[in-house]
Order: structure tokens, then sequence, then C-alpha cells
């Protein structure tokens, strides 16, 4: 067996069913899981419409490339999304599909880390944990770097020398469980970085359509390099998924977009590692690139959720609409896994703790403390949940 595995740790899913094992809710209320963070909103109708339509696709091999109207299709939407000139993506060679952000996220680090080097892999902390494990199965070293009071990394805190032993940065914009948007400015300055001490950025946005002010969308890592004058996107990659923007988890559909050079060695390796997307699946995603009404429908029932449990839960627990994604990262009164445990035996409401998206780094858990709320659930049982968690911090 490859003794890298050693290395991983338990996913916090496993964690929470191990706090909770043996644990029984009191009463009769029926469960309510805020603790994953899958979307639950009704798919747009089309897209079951076109696959329906486009079946017979099944009985034919798909390309590691994707479709041609596929890679025009999120070509299209990048460009209009980041303000990005077209003639500066050329869907051949900048985009790439994939199943989901989250293989593609683990695969990069695989293709683009050389494990001789015992290179250093970036990542904020607390984290999604497949960038850690992307970085132990590649041969690196994972290095976190904690939040900061603002809720995103603090990236004056890492040393020069842990920049120069530097080959990958994971970004998350905006931030899983924070919700906190990287600034354009905050980003070139990581491109900068990156440039200087010869790194790589993968910068995972697949909250970026899930956000609070309709007029002022999160910024991206292609439209802070384009800002800069760096069109050739050189040393950046970004990170989509429709899981979020449309609700469709289960169609696992993504790309990666970016440095055509690294986009050609990763193309490569996907093609070995055999994970293309199906052709029904392509057309179906294609459409909804091209689609913005049911995204801003989808925003809309976000906000109205977040505001409904804000006004309820606000007199007890501090909490603030975050910047973008659909979590909220509230602090708790006594130990993130106690609290935890606590609200599932009285009230069947179940959250993730923050400390088992962390790791210890620099002396701290910066997950420590605090938990993760999904607001995935329809928009009742969202104030259903809300009203059972003002009644247990009452209660402490």
């Amino acid at each position: 067996m490859n003794p890298l595995l050693s290395g991983l740790q338990p996913y916090p899913f496993e964690k929470l069913t191990a706090l909770l094992a043996g644990s029984k809710p009191s009463g009769a209320k029926k469960p309510i899981l805020w603790s994953i963070g899958e979307p639950k909103h009704a798919a747009p109708a089309f897209i079951a419409e076109i696959i329906e339509k486009e079946i017979s696709g099944l009985g034919s091999y798909p390309l590691t490339a994707g479709s041609d109207d596929l890679r025009t299709a999120i070509r299209s939407w990048l460009c209009k999304r980041f303000n990005l000139a077209e003639n500066s993506l050329d869907p051949n060679k900048h985009v790439l599909p994939c199943n989901g952000t989250r293989e593609a996220l683990f695969a990069f680090a695989q293709a683009v880390v050389d494990p001789s080097e015992r290179a250093l892999v970036l990542m904020p902390n607390p984290f999604y944990q497949i960038y850690e494990g992307a970085a132990i199965l590649a041969g690196a070293q994972p290095y976190f770097i904690n939040l900061g009071p603002d809720l995103c990394p603090d990236f004056d805190a890492v040393p020069e020398n842990i920049w120069q032993r530097c080959r990958l940065l994971y970004l998350s914009t905006p931030g899983n469980p924070s919700g906190a948007v990287l600034s354009l400015e905050r980003l070139q300055k990581l491109i900068s970085l990156a440039e200087r001490y010869d790194f790589i950025l993968a910068s995972d946005e697949c909250y970026s359509e899930i956000y609070s002010d309709e007029n002022n969308p999160p910024a991206g890592l292609l439209e802070a390099a384009a800002k800069m004058g760096n069109i050739d996107y050189k040393r950046c990659l970004v990170f989509h998924s429709l899981s979020k923007r449309s609700s469709l988890p289960g169609m696992r559909s993504g790309f990666v977009a970016g440095d055509a050079e690294i986009i050609a060695k990763f193309k490569l390796y996907r093609t070995y590692h055999g994970c293309a997307m199906s052709p029904p699946f392509q057309k179906a995603s294609a459409a909804a690139w091209r689609d913005e009404e049911h995204v801003k429908v989808n925003r809309a029932i976000y906000r109205q959720k977040f505001q409904a449990v804000i006004d309820i839960v606000v007199p007890v627990l501090p909490l603030q609409i975050p910047a973008g994604s659909f979590y909220l990262w509230a602090q708790t009164p006594c130990a993130d896994t106690e609290f935890a445990k606590l609200l599932y035996e009285k009230e069947n409401l179940t959250v993730l703790p923050g400390s088992y998206l962390s790791r210890v780094a620099h002396g701290t858990n910066p997950g420590a403390n605090r938990v993760r709320m999904a607001l995935v659930a329809p928009l009742a049982e969202c104030i259903e949940g809300a009203q059972r968690l003002k009644e247990f911090v009452s209660s402490l």
C-alpha cells in the first residue's frame, strides 16, 4: 500500500459521527442537518429535459477535453462574469471540464507537485480537507495559514523561507467555512508572490455565485490577473462548479481554467486518470453556464434564509451574513464539540464543529470554539432550526 495513506486524517463527518455515537436526541423533534453543505434547492427544470433528450450520448466515450460547445460556454461565462477580454481565453487551451471541483482540486496537486522536492503546499486553516489530502498524497508537506481577524488567511504571517519552498497555494474564495472573500488587491499580491517565488495558485471558487450583495459579486483570481496585465494567466488556475451555483451536486460538473501550459499538462494527467464527463451531462452543463436567471433565484433564496435565521438567533448568538457561500461560521459559548453534541441531544439539530475543519498550527486551532452551519435546507426548516438554536443557546 502507498505509505502516504497513513498521513490522511479521518474526514470531518467521520469525526462528527464518532462524536454523536451513543447520543440520542430527546423528544420527538425531526432531525435537521446543518452539518453538510449539500444544496437542497430544486435543480433547474431544463437540466432534466436536456439529459433526457441527450441520453443516447451514453453510447459514446467522452473526451477528456470535453465538447467544443461546453468549453465555449465556460469561456463565455468566465469572460462575462469576471470582466475578461474574450480573446484572452482560448477554450481549447485555457479551459478543461472536470467532474466537480473536488476531484480536480485533488488531482491537481498530483499533477503539478514534484515529490522529490519535499515541497510545501500552502492552504487556509480552517480548510476544505481535500487540499490537505492532495498535498500529502502528492508527496508534499501541508503548511497551514491561519485565518486572521477578518476571517481571511493571514498571508502576511507567512515567513519568506516558507514562500521559497511553496510550490502550490490553495485559495478558497468565498471561503469554506468562513464565507470571507479575498479582495482584488489581496489576490494581486498573491500573484506577485507566486511570480517572485515560482509557485502555482489554485483558487477554489465554487461558492463564487452565492453572495450577499447582488451588485458586488466576489472577485476572482483570473480577474485579478487580467487587471494587473497578466493576460496569459501565468501560474493562475481557478476551479468552478455547478454544484452550488446551480444546485446540481449530483451531476458532478465543473471546470478548471487558467494558465494554458499548466492546463495542457493537467489534461495529459487526466487523460490517464480517466475522468471525462458523460456527454449528456456536458450538454446540460453548457446550458447551465449560459443561463443566469436560475442562479439569481438561487441567490435570492439563500439571502432570504440568511436573514430569517439571523433575525431569530442574533439576540443570543452573535452572527453576521457572510460575503459569500451558504455557511454561518458561529462562535460558541463553550467548546465547539460540546456545543455540537449538546445541540444534537437537546434539539436534534446537527452542526459541524469548527475544530474538525482545522489543524493545530502556530500554537492554535483557529476552528476551535466555532461551528459551521450550512443553510441548505428549505426556508421553513431553516427557520425551525434557528428557533431550536436560539432556545438551546438561551438554556446554556
